[in-house]
Order: structure tokens, then C-alpha cells, then sequence
């Protein structure tokens, strides 16, 4: 029996017109690109279009053969090299050949072996590039890359929409107009031939909007002729020059950025033949999502976000950026980063009001969760309502780690509110007096804001309205601040935020300015930083080290005087009785991307003579005893006495310890544990009679320090107690169930404090 190498076999079988077993089997050729420098179209990263969609190719097994397949396939004579290791940039979308096993004398890449389509085990970072030479084959058109039809990576800047009627020029945000493209530095229109609702899609996504609808194109067409027949009119000199125009775009619709879509800047004979003949500028009409819509409008069909969202983001620094997380079994959970991309980015976004993703982030560049991670490997289309209709694996099955969230920062539309804001007279760009500009008697002025009940969460609105990430301080007291001159004068007085605005003309305020102290050195004013520490309570050691515990009185006299105790333990005679405590652990993280560290410096902690301590932070966290409606029945504090890193995981070095007067905090990663069988970890229920209740825990309940995430800081348990036992069971932090994720902290102090 004659044998013939692997090779050998291939090229016979190819001879006699039939494909090796192991090659992929296609009805017709696929298409291939080249993403690479724009001034040399011979080379760069190689994606195939497979199902409507751009994907790229693994490197592993990739050699001079496949990239002489490639090339050919591409219209070159040959290929020179290839490049491993993404050289060329990382790709987006899936990755859809791994293991390409060529002969060379194919005429398409999907007529060699592969593990399939779809098949890998490779990321972004594993792209292939090739390097063709530059000569094309005979009967191929060689154009310039600007006047190809192809990805424009890195010659598209921005779009933006040139509003045309006098009702959208009004309108903030503009949601509809003539598209305008930054190409090279320099704004060109684009032609409407071939312009398609997928093209708006794109548009609509990159300016922050979720959406798009039909326009009037009579009514656009007709305004366009009447100025192409004014002799006047110099927007039509300005059509007869190529220069002014994009020629053609043609998106799938899937894309987040323009540039990824097919592209022709120039017709294909460039200067020879005029760009968008008998053509006018494509115009769109985007949906604005509903935290953008002006506060009258209403949409006029069924609005697709009415329904509470089944995914959220957290702790992120600006609006429409975060960790992603999900509802399902009633309990949010994160999501894993395994083939998290830009398209299953963008249905995240769309889903929550906002566009396209900018970009898809992983390994916990947001901030860790804490619970179960619901979702891994999620394998989005592109046009999916929710990211719930993405394929996508439990997450459990792979064994992701938190360290493994995924996040996503989305486009948002341009509001204006950034110009409305600044910062005055800080020794840095993100620290000074806040001065905002609102209208007053008709006139728009630049004033400053009262610091009367000025706190943390305004300076959290201040800090993201200026696009300077979360706020460390809140300042209520700015003389060493030099204001801008003529801004002094108090504009708006009474700000109280709930931290979900977007500006701080959104907050409640008052009417007339009235500021109890007026100007000058008490305006408020913010310091503000990149990233914050979150803490999260462990629920589940709550519930599991829950005990009562009778406790001599004798044995409770410094706890009384740090006022431990209920109001009750005043009138007993002291030292004969006992009081009834509600013990337990508590283990606190810090799931965020800084230190948490005591607001005050050591020279303001306060000496504890009793317990021979400092506290770094006097009322660290609240415990509470809470009816089924919210009465307040017994309640507690703990003071941080000993804020420090107790554990942390492997790898990362413990960096604050109490002893010896050491510096305190929770570094990244870490966690603080508070045992038990020490003073103050209790709730006195001395007084509370047998029932069902809620028994409840807040950390750093007055913000004092500045979190990422605030909504995750109180914990719950559901609570019995039958007068000689207590039993605690479904303990979660505050938002693990809920779906209404935007409560705020004021409406949740209303809740607990029986109030209407």
C-alpha cells in the first residue's frame, strides 16, 4: 500500500477537486480585510466576515503558507510575512478561525483546516497580521485605502449630527441631522446613497442614543434641492468638491464605532469622478434613552425601557460606565470577562438607555462584586433587545473568579453639563470652590453654591458632572480658595442631591437663594479622585455566627460609656443584672479600586481612656433592630477603633495593622474582621419582645469616607425571636434582590425611619 505524507495527500485531493475531510465546507468564499496602517494596504490584522459579522484569526499555527492564502484571497500576488502576538492592534468581535492549517495552494482561507468556525481558545491579544506584497494580481484594482470600501480605523475621529430643523436646533440633545464625519481633522458630510437604518444604528450608538427611527427624507429632500437651486447658497459649491464628502458607508449595524464599518471616502477613480452624485447628506434620527429625554417629553410609542432593567452597572466613575451585573433567581450577580467584547458591550448599554459601548472591559478594571457570578462566555449578535437573548454560558461552569468582572463604559450623549460646572482656586484641577452657571433674571451668570447642607453625594454629582471621577471630600468651609472674580455671589442655595443627577441643576433646590451664612469663604466646594474604596458587609458570617448572649452588667461598663447600650441600661442599678445582647461577626471588603481609609488624620482620632483605644472613625457602622414596617426597636454603633487589614488574599501584602498607634484602613482586596466576643459588636434587645423582625447593618452610614458604590452598604437578615432564642436567615446586602436598584439613601432613611 503506497503511503504520502499529510501534505502530499491534501494536494492530491485538492488535484482531483475534492477538499480534505478536515476543511472547512463553504457554498462561497469568504470575505477577508486588512486592518492596519492607512498608508500601506499590503499589510495588517487579518478579519474574515463569517455570518454578517468581522472576526479576527488566532495566530496559533499560523504561518507563511496561510498568509500566502490570505494574501492571494486578498488580490496581492504573495505574502511577505505575518505577525503574531495582535502587532497590529487588537481586533473586536469574536475570533472565528484558530489552528489554520493551509497548504498553500488554496484560493480562499476557508478552504483550510481549522478547529471551525467559532472554535477557539485564543484572546484578542493572539490576532494574526500579515504582511502581503505589494504588488496586486493581474486584473486587480489597486486604489488608495481611502478610496477602498473598508475599515477607516484610524482616520474616523468622531461623528457628530449637524441639526437642520429649527425645532431639533432648540432640542439638548440633538437627536436629529445631517451626519457629519471628522476624517483626518476635517468634518465632511456623508452621502445618503445607500444609506441604511443599520448606518443609523451606528451613528445613533456612537453619539449615546439606543436607539433610531425613520426620518421625514421628502421633507430633508426638498429643503436640499431648494438650496441646490439658491445661486446663493454656498453649500452648493461646497458639493461639487470630493473633499466634502464620505461617498459610501455600509455598517452591519452591529458595530460600535464607524471605523469598523465598510468605508469609502473617495469614489473609486477618485478625483475623475465627483463623490455623492445626484446625492444630498444623510440625516438620522436618533431616541434619546429616558435619563437624556427633556422632562416633558413622552415617547410616542410603547417604550422598550419601561420595564425595570434586568441588568445594571456599579461603581463606576461616570455615568454610564461600571461593573456589569445582572438579575436572575431574584439576586443580582456579576458577569463573567470570557469573550466579553464591544458587541455584547453594546447590547448591555442599549439595554440601559445609553449607546454603544466605548469600551468592554475586563479583569475587575471596575471594581470587584461580591455574590454569585450568573453569567460566563456571553456571545452576543449585535442586535439582541437584552443581553438576557445573548447565548451565554452559567458561570459557575467555568470557574471564573471575581477577579474576573466584567465592566463596560458606554457612550452618553452630549448634555452640555460639563460646560455648566468648574472648579476655582484648588492648587490641582480637581480640588476648588464649585462654581455653576444658572440662569438668573433671564441671564445666564457663574456663581457659587451655598454650602448649606453640602455633603458627599452633591460633591458626587459635582465631581461626575465635571468628568473628574468620584469625590473624596465635600467642603464646606473654602476661604484659603481663591473664587473666580465676579463668580462670588451665591446662584443656587439648598442643593440636595440623590446621586443619581446628572447635574447639579437637577438636584432639588431652593428657589430664591438663601444661604444662611452667604458668600465667600463658606461656598462648598469638592476634591475630587479617579477611583474609591467599596465596602461590602459578608452576609453570609452574619447569619452564621448569630447568638444571644446574657451579659452581667459588671462586665458592660466601658460599653455604656461609648453608649453601646440601650437607653434602658441608664436606669438599672449597676452592677447588679444583666443585659440581652444580639453577638455576632462581621468581615468587612473592600471590593473597590482604593484604600478606605479614616476621613482624619491620627492628630484627630480621639483617645478612648476605658478601652484604651483611639477611634479613627467615631460611628463606623449602625446596628439596628427593625419591625417588619420599619420601626427602629433596638439599636447600636460600632466606633472604628481598629480599622485594618485582617486578612487579605494570596499575594497581596497586608499594609495597615492598629498596633503600636499603626496607620489604619482596608487596602484594595482586603477585608477588616470585627469578631464577635468584642465590645460594642452587638445589639442590645433587652427591651424587644418576641416577633418577626429585620434585623439590620449600615457601614459608614454618615459617608463620611467616599465610596464608589453606596447602595451595597447596608445588609439585611430577616430575623425570629421567641423570647429565649433568635434565629437569622436570608441575610443579603441591601441591593442583592432588588430590581428598583436606583432607591436612593434618602428614600431608604425615610423606610427605616418610619417616616412618610
Amino acid at each position: 500500500m503506497m503511503w504520502f505524507p499529510p501534505a502530499a495527500l491534501s494536494l492530491i485531493l485538492l488535484l482531483l477537486g475534492q477538499a480534505p475531510p478536515s476543511r472547512l465546507q463553504s457554498l462561497r468564499t469568504i470575505k477577508l480585510r486588512l486592518v492596519g496602517p492607512e498608508s500601506k494596504p499590503e499589510e495588517g490584522r487579518l478579519e474574515v466576515l463569517y455570518q454578517g459579522q468581522w472576526g479576527t484569526v488566532c495566530d496559533d499555527n499560523f504561518a507563511l503558507q496561510e498568509a500566502m492564502v490570505a494574501c492571494r484571497q486578498l488580490g496581492f500576488e504573495t505574502a511577505l510575512t505575518w505577525a503574531h502576538s495582535a502587532k497590529y492592534g487588537q481586533g473586536e468581535g469574536p475570533i472565528w478561525l484558530d489552528n489554520v492549517r493551509c497548504v498553500g495552494t488554496e484560493s480562499s482561507l476557508d478552504q483550510c483546516g481549522s478547529n471551525g468556525w467559532g472554535v477557539s481558545d485564543c484572546s484578542h491579544s493572539e490576532d494574526i497580521g500579515v504582511v502581503c506584497q505589494p504588488q496586486r494580481q493581474h486584473g486587480s484594482l489597486s486604489q488608495r485605502v481611502s478610496n477602498a470600501l473598508g475599515p477607516q480605523v484610524r482616520r474616523l475621529e468622531e461623528v457628530r449630527l449637524k441639526p437642520i430643523l429649527a425645532s431639533a436646533k432648540r432640542q439638548i440633545p440633538v437627536t436629529e441631522g445631517a451626519v457629519e464625519v471628522k476624517y483626518e481633522g476635517h468634518w465632511r458630510q456623508v452621502c445618503d446613497q445607500g444609506w441604511t437604518m443599520n448606518n443609523s444604528r451606528v451613528v445613533c450608538g456612537m453619539l449615546g442614543f439606543p436607539n433610531q427611527q425613520p426620518v421625514n427624507s421628502d421633507y430633508y429632500r426638498k429643503v436640499w434641492n431648494s438650496k441646490m437651486k439658491d445661486p446663493k447658497s454656498r453649500l452648493k459649491s461646497l458639493t461639487k468638491k470630493n473633499s466634502f464628502w464620505i461617498h459610501r458607508v455600509i455598517c452591519l449595524g452591529t458595530e460600535s464605532h464607524m471605523a469598523s464599518c465598510q468605508v469609502q471616502v473617495s469614489p473609486a477613480r477618485g478625483k475623475l469622478q465627483p463623490a455623492c452624485p445626484e446625492g444630498m447628506h444623510a440625516v438620522v434620527n436618533c431616541v434619546a434613552g429616558p435619563r437624556f429625554r427633556p422632562p416633558k417629553a413622552k415617547p410616542r410609542q410603547k417604550d422598550p425601557w419601561a420595564e425595570e432593567p434586568k441588568v445594571r452597572l456599579r461603581s463606576g466613575a461616570q455615568v454610564g460606565e461600571g461593573r456589569v451585573e445582572v438579575l436572575m433567581h431574584r439576586q443580582w450577580g456579576t458577569v463573567c470577562d470570557h469573550k466579553w467584547d464591544l458587541v455584547s458591550a453594546s447590547i448591555v448599554c442599549r439595554q440601559l438607555g445609553f449607546g454603544s459601548a466605548r469600551e468592554a472591559l475586563s479583569g475587575a478594571q471596575l471594581g470587584q462584586g461580591l455574590g454569585p457570578i450568573h453569567l460566563s462566555e456571553v456571545r452576543c449578535r449585535g442586535y439582541e433587545r437584552t443581553l438576557s437573548d445573548c447565548r451565554a454560558l452559567e458561570g459557575s461552569q467555568n470557574g471564573c473568579q471575581h477577579e474576573n468582572d466584567a465592566a463596560v463604559r458606554c457612550n452618553i450623549p452630549n448634555m452640555g453639563f460639563q460646560n455648566q460646572v468648574r472648579l476655582a482656586g484648588g492648587r490641582n484641577p480637581k480640588e476648588g470652590v464649585v462654581e455653576v452657571q444658572v440662569e438668573v433674571n433671564g441671564i445666564q451668570r457663574w456663581g457659587a453654591v451655598c454650602s448649606d447642607h453640602w455633603g458627599l453625594t452633591e460633591a458626587m454629582v459635582a465631581c461626575q458632572q465635571l468628568g473628574l471621577g468620584f469625590a473624596s471630600h465635600a467642603i464646606k468651609d473654602t476661604w484659603y480658595w481663591q473664587g473666580t472674580p465676579g463668580a462670588g455671589d451665591v446662584v443656587l442655595s439648598g442643593v440636595h442631591c440623590s446621586g443619581t443627577e446628572l447635574a447639579l441643576q437637577q438636584c432639588q433646590r431652593h428657589g430664591p437663594v438663601h444661604c444662611s451664612h452667604g458668600a465667600g469663604r463658606f461656598s462648598a466646594g469638592v476634591s475630587c479622585i479617579d477611583s474609591a474604596p467599596d465596602l461590602v458587609m459578608n452576609a453570609q458570617l452574619v447569619q452564621e455566627t448569630a447568638y444571644l448572649e446574657d451579659r452581667p452588667l459588671s462586665l458592660l461598663y466601658c460599653a455604656h460609656e461609648e453608649n453601646c447600650l440601650s437607653k434602658s441600661a441608664d436606669l438599672m442599678d449597676w452592677p447588679y443584672g444583666y443585659r440581652r445582647l444580639l453577638r455576632f461577626s462581621s468581615q468587612i471588603f473592600n471590593l473597590g479600586r482604593a484604600d478606605f481609609r479614616p476621613k482624619t488624620g491620627r492628630h484627630s482620632w480621639i483617645w478612648h481612656q476605658c478601652h484604651m483605644h483611639y477611634h479613627s472613625i467615631e460611628v463606623f457602622t449602625h446596628y439596628d433592630l427593625l419591625t417588619l414596617n420599619g420601626s427602629k426597636v433596638a439599636e447600636g454603633h460600632k466606633a472604628s477603633f481598629c480599622l485594618e487589614d485582617t486578612n487579605c488574599p494570596t499575594g497581596l501584602q497586608r499594609r495597615y495593622a492598629c498596633a503600636n498607634f499603626g496607620e489604619q484602613g482596608v487596602t484594595v482586596g482586603c477585608w477588616d474582621t470585627y469578631r464577635h466576643d468584642i465590645d460594642c459588636q452587638w445589639v442590645d434587645i433587652t427591651d424587644v419582645g418576641p416577633g418577626d423582625y429585620i434585623f439590620q447593618v449600615i457601614l459608614n452610614p454618615k459617608n463620611e469616607v467616599a465610596e464608589s458604590d453606596f447602595s451595597n452598604n447596608m445588609m439585611q437578615c430577616r430575623c425570629k425571636y421567641d423570647g429565649h432564642r433568635i434565629w437569622l436567615h436570608n441575610c443579603h446586602t441591601g441591593d442583592s434582590y432588588r430590581a428598583n436598584a436606583e432607591l436612593s439613601l434618602e428614600q431608604e432613611q425615610r423606610l427605616r425611619n418610619n417616616l412618610i
